[in-house]
């Protein structure tokens, strides 16, 4: 096993997948929501530089190219079982969640089943465009999140105090809570817009790799 920076930098993304779960075990909200936003984007950026730094080194190797799908994937669907375990179960993010998950484990199926043809499902440049999609959609969803306990009257009913210090912050016509209820929505929706787009991405290049496999699942008629 080499151990070259870019091999060490997607080890780290892989096990910063797991990372963004346990932080909502140790840390209560908001801070988990913020620790795993950051460790999230630390993580997502790291898939940037460990590829261009293995092709501009030239240190590609085998492990990396096994390992950083993996990573990738194993980042996206633990982050996506977090945000809509503490979303309420939003159906219009439960959606575009159930087929980014859907599809991951489909083309994860269909490049086990291929075996050594398995490189016929080259990633290709929309899928690089799907990952980064995926990546910003999640990272805007975990800020939503953080805001969340600011806005969300029943995480506050308890702390009088606070809310009553928080009212006073600002002007008569905006508040430091009202301006988290609102600009917490404003980026909730936008990060179910995004993720939308990133479903349909994921769609697309799905179909794009089963097509690409098709010919190696027909049956040998003669």
């Amino acid at each position: 096993m080499n151990w070259t920076v870019p091999n060490i930098l997607t080890v780290l993304r892989l096990l910063a997948a797991p990372g963004v779960a346990v932080m909502f075990l140790y840390f209560h909200r908001p801070w988990a929501d913020w620790l795993a936003l950051v460790l999230f984007a630390l993580a997502a950026i790291t898939d940037f530089f460990d590829g261009y730094l293995a092709r501009a080194w030239k240190q590609e190797s085998r492990l990396g190219a096994m390992l950083d799908p993996i990573a990738d994937k194993a980042m996206v669907v633990i982050a996506l079982l977090v945000i809509t375990g503490y979303s309420g179960m939003d159906p219009w993010l439960i959606l575009p969640a159930t087929a980014i998950l859907f599809r991951e484990v489909f083309v994860s199926g269909l490049r086990e089943f291929l075996g050594d043809k398995a490189g016929l499902l080259k990633v290709t440049a929309l899928a690089k465009w799907k990952t980064t999609a995926q990546m910003t959609a999640i990272a805007v969803l975990f800020m939503a999140m953080g805001l969340e306990y600011v806005r969300e009257a029943s995480l506050l009913r308890s702390h009088t105090e606070m809310i009553a210090t928080l009212s006073d912050i600002g002007t008569d016509e905006m508040s430091v809570v009202d301006f988290a209820r609102q600009g917490g929505n404003a980026v909730w929706i936008t990060g179910l817009a995004l993720i939308w787009i990133a479903a349909l991405l994921t769609l697309v290049t799905g179909w794009d790799y089963f097509r690409k496999a098709l010919p190696f699942l027909k049956d040998d008629m003669t």
